[in-house]
């Protein structure tokens, strides 16, 4: 636990209550409107094309139904950024501006967490955004010329740097080390962090020296790690050197800007993808505001899926993605690396490529800002650009070198993932190549998509028809989702029909939980703090698994917890547990003697005339509000 004592329960509740879980998850995920007071999006936990994770900010839960996590907004913080129960609550209420107060196990209120035993994460993050501070003072110094230098003669003013967060990183072996010790970090902290490490002699000594430094910011803003640019002939180090892997700093998913461009990416439906810190501070400058950079790595799969979740990239939705490159070879290169992973986008591709090799920060330092928003205006789908650059290594004017390049692009043309664009793109290659037939483009890309070779024989075997059973099963689980979403409403009613009426054991566990919590009438607290509840009492792990999926997943109405339809569910719920009373009671008076059991055989018949009328009566209202 960070810190001595835990958090006093009455706090707890007051951070979720006051930390809304749709602006919380909205900060790593684009959320539309699913209907029924719900929003969905790509799921953060796991790579998919179509939005699986649902969010109902009314009952401050979510649960991606791809997947199966699920929680309130405390579990979504320990997940997504990897922390204790107490270090989310904590880092929540300082959002929030909520003073925690914490207990021991009498309840008597104890200190709060002190510096030594806060969370990691929050200690990691207060030492870069210390350090970060430090660096952009440090901007002003004598010996920062040659930064201020840099920057200026790329466009970017004392304003920009500053808004931008640029500093310097001055000489000297521990001039940083030494102010964040000073500061209260310890060793381990900053080595940990990556803004110190272990000189041969065995001294701490700082990571950057001599360098024009970038904060580098997690998507909601925390500053996680630096870029750093030589500036001197004399550093042996290499032209860009950047923070480590550490807890915070995770190369593969980090962009520089998207703090920045997150919002804008979201809104516009598109991110465009530079190759640099300048060209990310040159686009953002001109208003091409969805500049993203990746940091000391090539763009790869886990920063497509961070773009994918702001763009709500799926099969219903076409954003796009434009990646600016380089007009040299390297940046070619490029383009046919990015066309292999691009694959993973449903988004349309495009690729921006300056005629004289400039890229953003360049361009806009020689023609303005205009020209920076003119090149991302022009851009070329990426497959034109890979088939252009691949057919400029052949000699179209011979028999040999088109067919040569036929094989070579077919496979090209086959790897892209909206079908409906293949017989266009292959007549434009066709066209590309020239003295080629587009039937004999379109067989070589079916080869290698495999269409055609497997016959599919015979019909498809029908799917299986609905059940008695099955449409038990379907009003068991809006039941039990009613008691855990609207307690109020399903109420008394709900209650009425004991756990052994279910024919879904889970169902019947969960209805057992809420029998054992006191019902779902006598329920006093909703959203999260019911759920815990309730959970407590459930003693199935398979039921226990999937409340929070019950939780959020709409009631299957119009989405909205009206009362005359959860009135209708559990009218329907009696009338099925009535009617298999009907059922047993009726196979109990066939086995019994009318004449040897009169007054038993009577009783039971009175029993089953009532239920009869009951199964009827309650039929009436459930078809009112079922339809």
């Amino acid at each position: 636990m960070a810190g001595r004592g835990r958090i006093r329960a009455a706090d707890i509740a007051l951070v979720r209550e006051r930390s809304r879980i749709d602006e919380i998850v909205g900060e790593h995920l684009q959320l539309k409107n699913a209907g029924g007071g719900s929003l969905k999006g790509l799921c953060p936990f796991h790579d998919e094309k179509s939005p699986s994770f649902q969010v109902t900010p009314s009952r401050g839960l979510y649960h991606c139904f791809g997947c199966g996590v699920g929680g309130d907004v405390i579990s979504f913080i320990q997940q997504i950024d990897h922390l204790t129960f107490s270090e989310a609550v904590e880092l929540l209420a300082g959002r929030a501006n909520i003073d925690l107060k914490y207990e021991d196990d009498a309840g008597r209120q104890t200190a709060g967490p002190d510096r030594a035993h806060a969370g990691q994460r929050a200690r990691l993050v207060a030492a870069n955004t210390a350090a970060a501070a430090f660096f952009a003072e440090q901007l002003g110094a004598p010996d920062a010329a040659p930064a201020r230098q840099f920057l200026a003669e790329r466009g970017f003013d004392r304003q920009v740097a500053l808004d931008f967060g640029c500093g310097f990183a001055p000489g000297g072996w521990d001039a940083l080390t030494r102010h964040l010790r000073a500061a209260g970090f310890t060793q381990s902290e900053l080595i940990t962090g990556g803004l110190a490490k272990e000189s041969s002699r065995g001294t701490l000594i700082d990571r950057f020296h001599r360098r024009l430094v970038w904060p580098i910011r997690d998507i909601t803003g925390d500053v996680i790690g630096f870029g750093a640019r030589k500036l001197m002939d004399d550093d042996p180090g290499p032209k860009y050197l950047n923070t480590p892997e550490t807890p915070l700093y995770k190369k593969s998913t980090v962009l520089y800007g998207i703090e920045r461009a997150k919002r804008d990416i979201a809104k516009r439906h598109q991110a465009v993808v530079v190759e640099g810190y300048t060209d990310v501070m040159a686009c953002h400058l001109a208003g091409v505001t969805t500049a993203v950079a990746s940091c000391g790595t090539a763009f790869g799969g886990e920063h497509i899926s961070v773009l994918r979740r702001l763009l709500m990239d799926q099969d219903e939705f076409r954003g796009e993605v434009v990646y600016t490159f380089d007009g040299d070879a390297a940046g070619q290169a490029a383009a046919m690396k990015t066309f292999k992973e691009d694959q993973r986008f449903v988004a349309q591709t495009f690729v921006a490529v300056e005629p004289n090799g400039h890229d953003p920060c360049e361009l806009r330092q020689e023609h303005g800002d205009a020209a920076v928003r003119d090149l991302i205006a022009r851009r070329s789908p990426l497959i034109e650009f890979v088939l252009k650059t691949t057919l400029a290594g052949y000699d179209l004017d011979t028999v040999e070198g088109r067919v040569a390049a036929l094989e070579k692009t077919a496979p090209l043309l086959a790897q892209i993932k909206d079908h409906a664009l293949r017989p266009a793109y292959a007549r434009r290659l066709a066209s590309l190549i020239g003295d080629t037939d587009e039937s004999d483009v379109l067989e070589r890309v079916r080869r290698h998509t495999g269409e055609g070779q497997q016959q599919s024989r015979g019909r498809r075997p029908r799917p299986p028809q609905r059940t008695p059973d099955d449409a038990a099963v379907a009003i068991e689980r809006e039941a039990v989702k009613a008691a855990l979403q609207v307690p109020e409403l399903a109420g008394p009613a709900f209650d009425a029909v004991p756990s052994e009426a279910y024919t879904d054991p889970d169902y019947a566990a969960v209805a057992a939980a809420v029998a054992g919590t006191g019902g779902a009438a006598s329920a006093t607290v909703t959203g999260p703090a019911w759920l815990d509840l309730v959970a407590e009492q459930c003693d199935r792990e398979s039921a226990r698994a999937m409340l929070t999926a019950l939780a959020v997943e709409p009631l299957r109405s119009t989405g909205e917890a009206d009362a005359g339809y959860v009135t209708a569910v559990m009218a329907r719920l009696q009338e099925m547990a009535t009617v298999r009373e009907v059922a047993a009671l009726k196979g109990r008076l066939q086995r019994m003697n009318p004449v040897e059991n009169g007054d038993e055989y009577m009783r039971a018949f009175k029993q089953l005339m009532d239920l009869e009328q009951l199964a009827i009566s309650l039929r009436k209202r459930a078809i009112g509000g079922l339809g």
